[in-house]
């Protein structure tokens, strides 16, 4: 493991980059720039730079408007906020017209931490996903952060790229990262582990603990839910005796939801769900809600155990 990292610190910086290559892009936040890290962008190019309030669906509209006359814009609140109280802007403003903005959301997920139940985004992916033309990344560390927003910049068409908001240590050795093309990071075909952000090194770690116990399980990082890479699914599902999906999102809905539908249809195979299962999250901090909610490496380790029967 190669440095901690915060992915919204890697977004600022990768959007002051972007800032000074290409002077269409405009970036909007709704009174949350600090936390965002949207502030890096506002400091160096402010004519470029819009703060809403607490306005985030007003955000929305303006941000339709301005990618009507040809800006790419990025959108940044906390998650809870840019899919849930957004939404109804999000599908007909942003994503009915196609237009090429790129929601970056940060803070998602229980690992938010204290912030509480109000604050933690776990049905996000599934507000998104419901949605046609939205692409959809989860990257798991900062490295994969800059290149999801380089991959959004270049890719028109409307994103929402999801963040947290704790570091998160950086996977080495992942590979060339592909839009729609999951990375293989083990080999194995005794189970298949598919998982998207911060519990890919979750899933790591229990891919470690599994081999000590000669189980060899193929680790797949699942950064792109939408367009979702579906042979690499197939293929784990023919190749190994079933599949563990772990997101730190509801169960229903999300990357979970997305495997079943594609396995059930083609190749059905058992599928187990490490994820938060009817339940809100609540104030705590991040390693304790992580084992309140079952979504650690030794909950992965029990699931992949109880697939292999």
């Amino acid at each position: 493991m190669a440095e901690a990292l915060y992915q919204r610190d890697v977004y600022g910086k990768t959007l002051v980059e972007l800032g000074t290559q290409n002077k269409d892009i405009v970036v909007l936040d709704a009174d949350l720039s600090s936390s965002t890290r949207t502030g890096m962008f506002a400091k160096e190019f402010p004519e470029r730079f819009f703060n809403f309030g607490v306005a985030e669906q007003n955000m929305m509209a303006a941000a339709a408007g301005l990618a009507s006359c040809g800006k790419t814009v990025f959108v940044s609140t906390f998650a809870i906020f840019a899919t849930g109280r957004a939404w109804d802007q999000v599908r007909n403003s942003i994503a009915y017209n196609n237009f090429n903005i790129k929601i970056v959301a940060t803070h998602a997920g229980i690992s938010v931490g204290p912030d509480g139940a109000s604050h933690q985004a776990l049905e996000d992916i599934a507000l998104m996903r419901v949605i046609p033309n939205m692409n959809i990344i989860v990257p798991c560390d900062g490295p994969q952060t800059r290149e999801a927003i380089y991959t959004a910049v270049s890719t028109k068409g409307p994103f929402y790229i999801r963040l947290g908001r704790p570091k998160v240590p950086t996977l080495e050795n992942k590979g060339q990262f592909e839009f729609g093309k999951a990375q293989m990071l083990t080999q194995g075909n005794d189970v298949a582990i598919v998982a998207c952000g911060i519990m890919v090194n979750e899933a790591f770690t229990a891919v470690k603990s599994l081999r000590e116990k000669k189980i060899n399980a193929r680790l797949i990082n699942m950064h792109t839910i939408r367009p979702l890479d579906a042979a690499v699914l197939l293929q784990a599902a023919e190749q190994t005796r079933g599949i563990v999906v772990c997101e730190e999102h509801a169960v229903v809905g999300g990357l979970a939801s997305t495997v079943d539908e594609v396995v059930a249809e083609n190749h059905p195979t058992k599928v187990m769900r490490v994820g938060i299962k009817n339940r809100f999250g609540q104030s705590g901090e991040p390693e304790t809600l992580l084992k309140e909610y079952n979504l650690t490496a030794q909950d992965i380790e029990k699931a992949a155990l109880s697939v292999i029967g």
